[in-house]
């Protein structure tokens, strides 16, 4: 796991670094001042926001008109309006991207670059490098609360067995689950018993899965190493996976546990892919994704204890207060219930 971490480190940095060669020279300092404090994602994240603000400014705003991005400077900073921000969020609704390909952003898209927005002003208005924070005007819209969508205990059991069986799948696909039906298994299990979020599961190596004392190490969002446990369902399917690879001589400690037919690790996209394959037959009204198998899991785990702070103890969340937005819903349908079970008259 360390060495893949090392390696993701090293690609997103690289790429942070390609990111900012583009933006104005004095942007690099923004970059350093958030090191810090942000994972790297997020500033790669930001990087993107800018380049594409930046992007508007130039090619959008007359005023800066016939400037080039890494010519940019501070002054020309203070020479953006309110209006041009409002101008960049209506822009943000519909746009065509570098590769001429048409981009949208909905409410969170849009709040992360206001986000970054708001902290690139603030930076150089603390460091007095502009004398104005224009952002401080500007209205932050209002993001809408989204249904949690997951799946209830007869559609996890559905699901299982559709990934056991392959129904569903096409005949092209049926050929491929044949030989990665106890992979898939062993990945929906995972999901659905510890609620790992879908980086965690790619970046777990065999090496880091403790049969004896059924655990697995593993790395949270923001780089802290975590232990999570696991049944006998999931050792089960663990097992069952891992000797399959044994057999196929396709097994060493260092390994990744997942891996495709071509025996390199699975990346994010690839389990999302497998995620939809199967979700889609055999839950068609609603989409899942990792993320849902997630609050799946939350959903089962705080409905069995309604222990808020296990729950998010077990997600590995930071926060109490987040868990405990995703799932008061539950709490709701719990107070319903127990009203209805006492009854003074028959």
């Amino acid at each position: 796991m360390a060495d893949y971490q090392k390696e993701l480190l090293a690609k997103k940095t690289i790429k942070l670094r390609e990111l900012m060669s583009a933006l104005p020279v004095f942007c690099r300092t923004f970059f350093i001042a958030m090191e810090s404090k942000t994972t790297i994602l997020t500033r790669v994240n930001y990087a993107y926001d800018l380049r594409l603000f930046f992007e508007f400014l130039l090619c959008e705003c007359p005023a800066f008109a016939g400037i080039n991005m890494r010519d940019f400077s501070p002054s020309d900073l203070e020479k953006v309006t309110v209006d041009d921000l409002y101008y960049f969020l209506d822009y943000l609704n519909l746009y065509k991207d570098r590769d001429n390909k048409i981009k949208e952003n909905a409410e969170r898209g849009k709040a992360r670059k206001i986000a970054c927005l708001r902290s690139f002003f603030k930076h150089y208005y603390k460091k007095q490098v502009i004398k104005n924070n224009i952002c401080t005007l500007l209205d932050t819209p209002k993001l809408h609360e989204k249904a949690i969508v997951r799946l209830e205990p007869n559609e996890v059991a559905d699901l299982l067995d559709a990934v056991e069986s392959g129904e569903g799948l096409s005949e092209k696909q049926k050929q491929y689950h044949k030989k990665n039906v106890l992979r898939d298994v062993a990945i929906f299990t995972l999901f659905l018993t510890t609620g790992i979020r879908v980086s965690e599961l790619i970046s777990i190596n065999v090496s880091d899965i403790d049969f004896e004392s059924g655990a697995f190490r593993i790395i949270r969002k923001g780089g802290n190493a975590a232990i999570l446990y696991f049944g006998n369902e999931t050792k089960k399917a663990l097992e069952s996976y891992l000797e399959q690879r044994k057999t196929a001589m396709d097994f060493e400690p260092s390994s990744p546990l997942f891996i495709s037919l071509g025996s390199s690790r699975l990346t994010v996209r690839a389990v999302e892919n497998i995620v939809k394959k199967y979700t889609q037959s055999a839950v068609p009204l609603k989409k899942i994704s990792p993320h849902k198998l997630r609050s799946t899991f939350g959903t089962m785990l705080y409905n069995e204890t309604e222990d808020i702070y296990m729950v998010a103890d077990v997600l590995g969340h930071k926060d109490v207060n987040t868990t405990r937005k995703h799932y008061a819903t539950i709490s709701d349908d719990i107070k319903r219930r127990a009203s209805r079970v006492v009854k003074l008259r028959e």
